[in-house]
């Protein structure tokens, strides 16, 4: 069988490279013989690739399995009903002979509850402190009755979580033990792009795996807390947890997540960097939680057409698209539509380093933060509040969508001012007969039939009392603008 192929049997130098071979079937054309200038190429040192097993020596003892279980209530009294199906079935489907069930215990006995440890799940940790402490995924040990963290040496211990941060997916846990093998921190600050990594784990809970590669990016943007560094070293189930390893036996990542189609490694993993992981680990060890600051702002980003329309020179910055009323940011004068370039002294690139610039900050500490309002920068002080739990920027209450096809809700505090009105309502959703007569998301209804509007409650209340048979006239503010607008409400 014939194969195209291109292979030298000697190794050559990068300026021999511009004799590239092409060939069919064996038939091999060097440029020169097709006529083609070859191109020149430039130098550079030759690498030599590296050899990872003095590195696995040294780091692999501080890499741990991580086994969790979870406490199931089982029935107590014997041979009871679901016994004897299971019994049935095993006899249908399995032929032969089968345990006999032991026998039923009397009806008038009680079932008591009893409890059985199964496993739940694997993951992947390293060892922090010769003391014990162990940094893992959150993930890995979250909703677990029960975790078990197993050395190299196959001393296995049972794990105290200390606390997890799902916002970081960091968990922190402490086994009891002494000199025991440690991981250095390495700084996921001074990465570089193209260096090289291993990873070391338990994937499909093959304990002790080792994978290699390079950095792919850094501070890659996910939709995640934090910017994650991105490497192609082969990450799968189990490895949640896992140290990602420079070449100098540092850590510089959690392996967390992967990016797949079909569930299995793509090419393409992602860590949490070893930075922000300590700092959490820092927290949780103090308190058992993490406490993160809040200004309560819904931003968005900043396009190019948003950029130039209003006069900034690159498309950077965080876009306030809605302000919490009585929050950080609303008391310190912050409104919907400015452009949040700065925290404290700190530009905001994308407009997802804004909730991590401000999730690290001090709680109750004074700060600076500078926005684009009305073609300048203004620096305004702000002080941050405390992020409780998951807590995020809410809208109003929202009301259901009625007989006009309009969900409302009331007008934030900051967006009255801003507007120089008394109430109003303004409009999350447009359906049917709005969506039809133009209304859309963020315009403001003042006035029903006359009657002035003061809040979503009054509103629905109005609309719901609307003859069928009527249209009804709508006063509608967009932007500085107002109009009536004529809706007939739809059957209800």
């Amino acid at each position: 069988m014939k194969k195209s192929m291109c292979a030298a049997s000697k190794t050559f130098s990068v300026k021999t490279l511009s004799a590239l071979c092409f060939g069919t079937a064996g038939v091999f054309f060097a440029p020169a013989m097709l006529g083609l200038a070859p191109q020149a190429v430039a130098a550079v040192p030759a690498v030599k690739l590296p050899d990872f097993s003095d590195l696995v020596d040294a780091v692999g003892p501080a890499v741990v399995n991580i086994r969790t279980t979870e406490r199931l209530k089982m029935g107590g009294a014997a041979g009871g009903q679901d016994e004897q199906e299971m019994q049935e079935f095993l006899r249908r489907f399995f032929g032969g002979a089968v345990p006999a069930p032991r026998q039923q215990a009397p009806r008038s006995r009680r079932a008591v509850p009893q409890e059985q440890e199964v496993q739940r799940g694997v993951g992947s940790g390293f060892i922090i402190s010769a003391d014990g402490y162990v940094l893992s995924n959150a993930h890995v040990v979250d909703g677990a009755d029960e975790v078990y963290v197993t050395l190299t040496d196959k001393r296995e211990f049972k794990a105290k979580v200390i606390g997890f941060d799902a916002a970081t997916d960091v968990a922190l846990l402490k086994i009891e033990g002494g000199n025991l093998p440690r991981l250095s921190i390495g700084d996921s600050n001074k990465i570089r792009v193209g260096e090289w990594v291993i990873a070391i784990g338990s994937p499909f809970n093959l304990e002790n795996t080792v994978t290699a590669g390079i950095i792919s990016a850094k501070a890659r943007d996910t939709g995640d807390y934090l910017p994650l560094i991105q490497s192609d070293v082969a990450v799968n189930p189990g490895n949640s947890g896992g140290p990602l390893i420079n070449m100098r036996g540092e850590v510089i990542g959690i392996n967390s997540q992967i990016a797949t189609l079909s569930g299995g490694y793509n090419g393409i993993s992602f860590a949490v960097p070893i930075d922000d992981a300590m700092r959490v680990g820092e927290q949780l060890k103090k308190t058992g939680k993490v406490v993160r600051g809040r200004i309560g702002v819904q931003i968005g980003a900043v396009s190019k057409e948003v950029a130039e329309s209003l006069g900034l020179p690159n498309a950077n910055g965080a876009q306030v698209s809605m302000v919490e009323p009585g929050g950080a940011a609303d008391k310190a004068g912050i409104k919907p539509g400015d452009i949040i370039l700065k925290f404290n002294a700190a530009a905001i690139e994308r407009w997802s380093d804004l909730p991590r610039l401000v999730g690290g900050t001090t709680v109750n500490g004074k700060s600076n933060i500078t926005i684009w309002r009305n073609g300048a920068q203004q620096t305004l002080p702000i002080t941050v509040s405390e992020l409780e739990g998951d807590k995020v920027v809410k809208k109003a209450e929202v009301q259901a969508v009625n007989v006009l096809g309009l969900k409302v809700s009331d007008v934030p505090a900051a967006r009255k001012q801003e507007l120089k009105i008394d109430g109003g309502v303004q409009v999350d959703d447009a359906d049917g007969v709005a969506a039809l007569a133009g209304l859309q998301s963020g315009d403001v209804i003042l006035q029903l039939n006359n009657v002035a509007v003061k809040d979503a409650k009054q509103f629905n209340a109005l609309v719901a009392k609307l003859d069928p048979k009527k249209p009804a006239a709508v006063l509608v503010r967009r932007g500085e603008a107002a109009q009536f607008v004529s809706l007939r409400p739809s059957a209800k």
